[in-house]
């Protein structure tokens, strides 16, 4: 099963700087940690290095104490070029978010959870928070049409949109903010 997915839009390519920064904040928040390449990581989160407390998966999947998540920096020059560029083909169904966010991104960060239960949503949003405290951005978060009003006035938050489809864009305080909201859930 796939977990939810947050993308963090970045206006530069990472430094190597900011790589090797982020490689050890991933390292401290896992109990398992892979390279699978320069900019992607494969990694078990243990969601208490994250403050989430050990109840905070109400479903209580097994192997709740470690999660499966990739982390992944895109772009030209780091990792996929394809599929960032697939991904931010901006045109009527999916406009530049330029006006939104102030910037075209040239790079991304995807945060990917491998499973769905409670927990994985809020140690994406969590993890995705802590990978922007390094990288900057500005985080794309899909939502369900009724999410809209759950995150406005969210600190933090940048700007929303209906159409094509429901999203947010914010800081790493609205990540943290909106996670810690009862019910909190990410779209899968």
């Amino acid at each position: 099963m796939t977990g939810p997915v947050l993308v963090i839009e970045l206006a530069e390519a990472p430094s190597d700087a900011t790589l090797l920064r982020l490689r050890d904040v991933l390292k401290e928040a896992s109990s398992s940690f892979g390279e699978l390449r320069r900019g992607e990581y494969d990694l078990s989160v243990r969601p208490e290095r994250l403050g989430i407390p050990d109840d905070a998966d109400a479903q209580g999947t097994e192997n709740s104490r470690h999660r499966p998540v990739r982390v992944s920096v895109m772009g030209p020059g780091i990792g996929d070029g394809t599929v960032f560029a697939a991904e931010h083909a901006y045109d009527s169904d999916e406009p530049d978010p330029e006006p939104l966010i102030g910037f075209t991104p040239t790079h991304a960060v995807d945060v990917i959870a491998f499973c769905g239960a409670p927990v994985d949503h809020v140690v994406t949003a969590l993890l995705t928070a802590a990978v922007m405290d390094v990288t900057g951005g500005i985080a794309n978060a899909e939502l369900r049409a009724d999410q809209a009003e759950l995150v406005e006035g969210l600190p933090g938050l940048v700007a929303t949109t209906t159409t094509p489809r429901p999203a947010a864009y914010g800081s790493a305080a609205f990540l943290r903010a909106w996670a810690s909201r009862p019910g909190f859930r990410l779209l899968n």
